[in-house]
């Protein structure tokens, strides 16, 4: 059984759906559990996963009702869990861990947690941080994305096992709705080259610091245009942002799309220009297709993916100059990218989905072995 918060998009979301499809299309009993509806669900479901929905998204404005509504959410889980009785509940991001270890605990069900960013990157706030050290160690384990975070989460969580586990990568993407045809919007901008970005409308994903960097070498690639897929709170920001740097003709920010493959095909170069990550699946994605890559080097993620120079290419975080440079440098140079391009697709085999989940299974049967000697 899974618990996440919900299956809106997201990456943490997408590698659920990706585990989940997996198990349950190789016969596994598989479910998903979110606090929010089912309604809102983004990446589709095998028929055979069961899916439950505790339906308690709302966030309360003070400390009582918050708290209350979470005892609302554990008891739910608890129900949950004692009517399927899981072997193993898989929780994703630090809430859902939390909430999950404690309705574990109360069902005896082994929960394994799993944290999707990099911690001291995106920090909770004095409760739920207080309450991450009181709770991790109830966890039977914990799964970190990188070595980097699983150090931190071992001298800080209290948590008795933690290993490491990247994120799968599925090639081809499956397709789903919305679909944004590519040949459509380049067709408005009258471009023939594609630089594609992805991910949340979010200060975190660095959308601002990639405007002003393309603004600064546009003049200079003027077949070129910018495509951000993806939606969130900074939108009416962003677009205000591309009309002050008059970029109104060159960049697009057309949603959401469910038809990521044919935008990694039409993409010549991808860019990810986040401040802080946990293990990237859009960089993933389009190394998977062979898109050539420009990585922003945060804490953790685009360099254990990017060897330098070799499969993509990393830029030191904090510097556009540096970033705007190293775009200008592979958008200008065709041979740089096919023999990036051609070394990228090796990601296909590094972190299929079957070998992924490979390293989950190894975990669970741990666990469940595990548990069984406690019993």
């Amino acid at each position: 059984m899974f618990f996440i918060h919900s299956l809106s998009p997201g990456g943490a979301e997408r590698v659920t759906a990706l585990l989940a499809n997996h198990w349950a299309k190789i016969g596994w009993d598989v479910s998903v559990v979110t606090t929010a509806s089912a309604a809102k669900d983004f990446y589709p479901l095998e028929p055979s996963v069961k899916r439950y929905s505790l339906d308690l998204e709302r966030t309360r404005t003070n400390v009582a009702a918050s708290v209350l509504a979470n005892i609302l959410r554990i008891r739910r889980l608890y129900r949950i869990l004692r009517k399927a009785k899981p072997d193993v509940a898989i929780a994703m991001m630090p809430t859902s861990n939390i909430l999950l270890s404690i309705a574990g605990k109360l069902s005896g069900t082994p929960v394994i947690g799993s944290e999707r960013v990099h911690p001291p990157s995106m920090p909770l706030g004095r409760l739920w941080e207080r309450l991450r050290r009181v709770f991790y160690p109830f966890l039977s384990a914990l799964v970190a994305q990188t070595e980097t975070s699983a150090d931190w989460l071992r001298a800080n969580t209290g948590t008795a096992r933690v290993v490491v586990i990247p994120n799968p990568v599925q090639h081809p993407l499956a397709s789903h709705s919305p679909r944004l045809p590519p040949k459509d919007c380049l067709s408005r901008l009258n471009k023939t080259k594609l630089l594609l970005a992805i991910g949340r409308l979010e200060h975190q994903k660095g959308f601002d610091l990639l405007l002003s960097a393309f603004a600064d070498i546009q003049d200079d690639h003027p077949d070129w245009a910018l495509v951000i897929l993806g939606d969130g709170a900074l939108r009416s920001e962003l677009a205000v942002q591309i009309r002050k740097l008059d970029l109104q003709e060159v960049v697009l920010l057309p949603g959401l799309a469910g038809n990521l493959g044919e935008w990694f095909d039409a993409a010549d170069v991808y860019v990810l220009a986040s401040r802080f990550e946990g293990f990237p699946n859009t960089l993933l994605e389009a190394m998977a297709y062979g898109v050539p890559s420009v990585a922003v080097d945060c804490a953790t993620g685009p360099s254990d993916i990017i060897r330098h120079d070799v499969n993509g290419l990393l830029v030191q975080q904090g510097d556009a100059t540096a970033l705007a440079g190293t775009l200008s440098r592979l958008m200008k140079d065709s041979r740089l990218r096919l023999r990036l391009s051609s070394k990228s697709i090796q990601v296909r085999e590094d972190f299929s989905v079957s070998r992924v989940a490979g390293h989950w299974e190894d975990l669970v049967s741990k666990v469940l072995s595990q548990n069984e000697t406690r019993v």
